[in-house]
């Protein structure tokens, strides 16, 4: 994270900002003082750099631009189609992709417009349970792809808390999905796209792969890409790669036409021209030497972050992780998951309770926590800090809220982990 002075970060537009509106220019402050002062640790979230928020807050949020470059519904298009043009081109190069869409709103949007493109409402999609993973828009009845499509569930194995390929075989052959979806949002093992693709093209059906969380590690070279493999690839760009929020479609040429058309007109109107900018941003950076080695740093330090965490006594779920996240079972040390997370949100340490496979409890009151190192990465931690951050989340988890002792306790792990980050801060000061 580069280096800013608070003037230079926030720009004179802030000063506006201040004086026109004080409650929010002292949300906009409080949030900046909560990142700094505190361990990000939810693995679906990640510190921008200051580019991309420049480009985030620049005067192309004022410009309407439904359809694409150079077929506009609106005049006055040219400047912003070059940076969708920019985008468009950074993207195809670093994921080797043969088509590319920048507009989708999030990676919710993302998911529908390849629904979209490759189904109709009633017809089957095969997806990762949510129970044990998956997403919201894999097929959960609350959710369009459960209420609209037919959704088909495969799981993990109970011995292993892998993948069961052989499951998943079974399920396609037996159901005859439109579309086969790999991916998931609590899953910290490596998928094989490749299996996937076999059994896709055994039964005629599109697969779709969902890299919100870890198209951040391809684009760094640091895991294998599923765009050899897929028929589309979904995707958010914040999380490891580390841009604005909001979602991108990676495809083959055969399918261009038809996810454009998913995107807009059908799911979408105008796109967010200053969003599309900072995502370019973001994907010229990911190309670069210095965020290659920052993917790798990020998964040697969910590999050293869990360890350090089994070593406390928490068990890591498939036995450690792959990736940038991990789950962990807190039940060998008698702590819920909402327990740990407002202990943990005491001892500003955030992260977030979540369900492990074939978990006897409800899903507000679940057995885990999931932890993610795309933040502290950013922030210049390295493997000695994740043994560092272990023994003080361990502390936090363990800490009995509510209690004289156990409010001293986060009281003591608040202020060690404010003596941490300001080692290591989050938009470090000028």
């Amino acid at each position: 994270m580069n280096v800013v002075s608070e003037q230079t970060f926030w720009g004179p537009d802030f000063d506006a900002l201040e004086q026109q509106d004080p409650e929010i220019a002292g949300v906009v402050l409080d949030e900046l003082d909560r990142l700094r002062g505190g361990l990000q640790l939810i693995a679906s979230e990640n510190l921008t750099s200051p580019a991309v928020l420049a480009a985030l807050g620049s005067t192309l949020s004022n410009k309407y631009a439904e359809g694409y470059p150079a077929r506009r519904y609106y005049g006055g298009c040219h400047v912003v189609d070059r940076a969708e043009e920019i985008g468009i081109a950074r993207a195809k190069e670093l994921f080797g992709a043969e088509h590319a869409n920048l507009q989708p709103h999030s990676g919710a949007s993302a998911n529908l417009a390849a629904y979209a493109a490759f189904a109709k409402p009633g017809d089957t999609v095969l997806a990762m349970d949510l129970k044990q993973g998956g997403h919201l828009t894999h097929g959960s009845k609350v959710n369009f792809s459960g209420l609209w499509f037919n959704p088909v569930s495969y799981t993990v194995r109970k011995d292993s808390e892998l993948i069961d390929y052989d499951q998943v075989r079974d399920l396609a052959r037996q159901h005859r999905p439109k579309i086969i979806i790999a991916g998931a949002t609590a899953y910290p093992r490596l998928i094989d796209f490749a299996a996937f693709r076999e059994i896709a093209d055994e039964v005629g059906a599109k697969l779709m792969v969902d890299a919100a969380h870890f198209i951040g590690l391809v684009a760094g070279k640091a895991i294998p890409s599923p765009v050899p493999y897929a028929d589309v690839v979904t995707a958010t760009t914040h999380k490891v790669l580390r841009g604005p929020r909001g979602g991108m479609v990676l495809c083959r040429a055969e399918h261009a036409k038809a996810i454009d058309k998913a995107v807009f007109p059908f799911s979408q109107g105008g796109p967010l021209m200053h969003a599309v900018a900072a995502k370019a941003v973001a994907l010229r950076e990911a190309a670069s030497a210095e965020y290659q080695a920052y993917a790798d740093q990020v998964i040697a330090n969910a590999q050293a972050l869990a360890k350090s965490l089994e070593t406390e006594g928490m068990r890591a779920v498939s036995g450690g992780t792959d990736t940038h996240l991990t789950l962990l079972d807190l039940r060998p040390v008698g702590v819920t998951g909402g327990e740990a997370e407002a202990r943990c949100d005491a001892a500003r340490i955030t992260l977030n309770k979540n369900s492990i496979p074939y978990d006897p409890a409800p899903p507000m009151k679940p057995s885990g926590i999931r932890i993610g190192s795309p933040s502290v990465t950013t922030q210049g931690m390295v493997e000695s800090d994740m043994a560092e951050i272990g023994c003080l989340l361990s502390r936090a988890v363990k800490a009995a809220q509510g209690t004289p002792a156990g409010d001293a306790e986060l009281r003591e792990v608040a202020s060690a982990v404010s003596a941490l980050v300001a080692r290591a801060p989050a938009y470090p000061r000028g």
